[in-house]
This record gives C-alpha cells, sequence and structure tokens, in this order.
C-alpha cells in the first residue's frame, strides 16, 4: 500500500475538503459525484480545522435486541494499531435509525487519542461534547446523543458505509467543517501540486470580480483560457 509522509499530511491538512475535492477532479481517477460522504455526515468542532488519517473500520448497534452479538472492544483496539498513523476510526451504526445510543464520549476520545487516532466519523451518535472538543479530538456524525444504550461492537476490520461513501480499512481521508474526502493514494503525492494550481486559478477569478475593472467580457475571457480540461467554467 502506498502511503502520504508525515510532510505530504501535513501539507495535505492545511488545505480545505473543498479543495482537496477539487484537485481530485484533476486526476479524472473516478467519477466527480463520488469519493465523499453526504451531508448527513456532521463536523462537531469545525474551530479544530482539517484532519488527515488512515481510516480503521468498524460496526456498532446500541439497541437492546440481539445484544449477545458482540466483540470485545480490545478487537477494534488491536484493528486500529494496525493502520499506518495517524488514524481516524470510521464507525458504522446499523440500528434503524442510527443514533440510538453513542459508541463515543470523553472516555473513548481518550482511549482512542492514546492509540494514535485524531477523529471519529460515524453515522451514529456523540456525547460529551465539550470533553471531546477539548481533547482536541474531532468528531463527525450524524446526531448528538444522551445515551450509550446497549451500545457495542460487532465488526472490525471490514469496509463500511458512512453518509453513503464506502470505507476500506486503510483509506486515507480528509475531514474539516465541509465533510469527508477520501483521497485516492495513487495521486496523493501529486494532489498538493494539483490543488495550489487550482487556487491560483481561483484567486485571479476572485480578484478579478472584486476589481474596478471586471467586466461580463473579461470573465468570460478567463473562463476560456482555463481549456476544456477544466470543463469550460468557474470553478466555485
Amino acid at each position: 500500500m502506498t502511503h502520504a509522509d508525515d510532510d505530504l499530511r501535513q501539507e495535505l491538512a492545511r488545505f480545505s475538503t473543498p479543495s482537496i475535492a477539487n484537485g481530485i477532479e484533476t486526476f479524472e481517477v473516478r467519477r466527480r459525484d463520488e469519493g465523499f460522504m453526504d451531508g448527513s455526515i456532521r463536523c462537531r468542532f469545525p474551530q479544530l480545522g482539517p484532519v488527515v488519517g488512515y481510516a480503521a473500520t468498524a460496526r456498532i448497534r446500541a439497541a437492546a435486541k440481539d445484544e449477545g452479538n458482540r466483540l470485545h472492544s480490545s478487537e477494534l483496539w488491536r484493528h486500529v494499531l494496525s493502520v499506518p498513523e495517524p488514524r481516524i476510526v470510521v464507525v458504522e451504526d446499523l440500528d434503524e435509525p442510527s443514533g440510538l445510543g453513542s459508541f463515543w464520549g470523553e472516555v473513548n476520545a481518550n482511549v482512542f487519542r492514546a492509540l494514535g487516532c485524531s477523529a471519529v466519523v460515524t453515522n451514529g451518535g456523540v456525547r460529551d461534547l465539550a470533553e471531546m472538543e477539548a481533547l482536541g479530538f474531532q468528531a463527525f456524525s450524524s446526531r448528538i446523543c444522551v445515551s450509550h444504550a446497549y451500545v457495542r461492537v460487532v465488526e472490525v476490520a471490514q469496509p463500511v458505509t458512512v453518509g453513503g461513501l464506502e470505507v476500506r480499512p486503510g483509506d486515507l481521508l480528509h475531514g474539516d467543517r465541509h465533510g469527508i474526502v477520501s483521497i485516492p493514494l495513487s495521486i496523493v503525492a501529486e494532489l498538493p501540486s494539483a490543488v495550489r494550481a487550482i487556487e491560483l486559478a481561483e484567486r485571479d477569478t476572485i480578484g478579478f470580480c472584486q476589481s474596478p475593472g471586471f467586466s461580463l467580457e473579461g470573465l468570460l475571457a478567463r473562463d476560456r483560457g482555463r481549456g476544456a480540461a477544466d470543463g469550460g467554467a468557474v470553478k466555485h
């Protein structure tokens, strides 16, 4: 498996998730409507900034039915340690509806931070928000919960689906206040330069739009100058 070194990951973390998504599009390695989680997954601590890390995966349930189907948490801990650092735990909540009970709060945030994780991403719930935020442990979830109910881990180290995105163990994820995007490892080394090129073009367009000399003709000329590879349209 190809991995991003520390310097590269730190560089990726300086970009917003939308900028990362724009950069990925230029490589045409997947469809533009794929590779990211939908708006059901909300960033709980936007002020903590972007996180970048490799996915460790699990599935949970919190409803009382079939409570006997459970794994000891140590199985998830061992799986987490098998994934390169930095790590992001991605948890699919199998309850219908999801988020009845939270696996994530002050205690597990501390446990998983000690295991080299920087964030959790789940279609379920999180709680103990003040304590998690103070710890600097980022959380992306569909819900906020009060109780842990009968929460238990039922599966680890398998592909999961959260926010419409299939995430496999070892996938490289980038997340911020906008959401989560998966970065194909095949293009990760070239991605920062692609993002910088797009941002440079965007700054040119924005600067022109804010200038006294703005005109529709000038905007159209800049748009044509980007060429067919850009779809012939200004990036949003």
